[in-house]
């Protein structure tokens, strides 16, 4: 058996019930793939969306819908040692990927006005760009449960909002292409020990700002993200499924104990109806 044949093996062999099965809970539960798609996996060279490469190989591999995958990679100007570990690791890994060149990087370097957003923003364009050029109407992005609870925690302490990252959304500057996000259910931690398991090495943050974290799990160097991570690590400690409580949150919304919301652009309030129901 090839090296990447055992790795494969692991994810649905001793990963199954923690990575496989929530993978296709994801898929399953938001409807992400249909009959005839095309799908762009797109690629960072992270542990999240090797992985979510894989789990993709093998649902096309034993699954029993008819489905095409491109695997791919974009440069947004990653220095020669990233590169070459994502095209070596993809080698290991066999899968086969097709990477294409930007200047992200050297365009996000002049600007000073939150440049991680902006740099965020424009990746996610080119890869919507590149997707449909090869034929896609869908990309496949490696966000995991950990990212959808952080980004409800970001919302509500600093945006003073309630919102989540959502399981599929359709494209709003590209018609005719969907983001979905399979690893909507795998948790973080399972996925590095998956890493861990098959003595895999991935870069992580290849941003010219944070080169020193590029091998590490949880860098950054102090970013909101990265308090979030804190914040949970420290409630779990009290609260054992306090991270599950917060995903489910976003599925129990009950509008009737809320003093507005949003939806379309428009804004309800509570006291809009409030005497027609007494």
């Amino acid at each position: 058996m090839e090296r990447y044949e055992e790795i494969e093996r692991t994810i649905i062999t001793n990963y199954r019930k923690k990575i496989w099965t929530k993978f296709i809970k994801g898929i399953t539960e938001f409807d992400m793939i249909q009959e005839g798609d095309k799908i762009a996996v797109c690629m960072s060279g992270g542990k999240d969306s090797m992985l979510l490469a894989k789990c993709f190989q093998e649902l096309k591999k034993h699954g029993k819908m008819n489905f095409e995958l491109v695997f791919l990679v974009m440069n947004p100007g990653y220095n020669e040692i990233n590169k070459q570990k994502i095209i070596s690791n993809a080698k290991l890994l066999n899968i086969p990927i097709t990477m294409f060149e930007t200047d992200i990087f050297d365009r996000v370097a002049t600007i000073d006005d939150h440049p991680c957003y902006i740099c965020a923003r424009m990746r996610r364009g080119y890869l919507y760009k590149k997707a449909q050029e090869l034929g896609c109407n869908k990309i496949a992005l490696g966000h995991h449960m950990d990212d959808v609870i952080e980004t409800v925690l970001m919302g509500m302490l600093y945006g003073a909002q309630m919102q989540t990252m959502m399981p599929k959304l359709h494209s709003t500057f590209h018609p005719g292409m969907e983001l979905i996000r399979p690893l909507y259910y795998v948790k973080e931690a399972d996925i590095i020990s998956w890493k861990q398991r098959n003595d895999l090495e991935f870069i992580q943050c290849a941003c010219r700002f944070t080169e020193h974290c590029t091998m590490c799990d949880n860098g950054g160097g102090g970013s909101k993200r990265e308090e979030m991570k804190t914040l949970i690590k420290k409630l779990r400690q009290t609260y054992k499924n306090v991270d599950m409580n917060i995903l489910r949150s976003t599925q129990n919304v009950n509008l009737d104990t809320l003093i507005s919301y949003r939806k379309d652009g428009k804004t309800h309030h509570f006291l809009d109806d409030y005497d027609k129901k007494n």
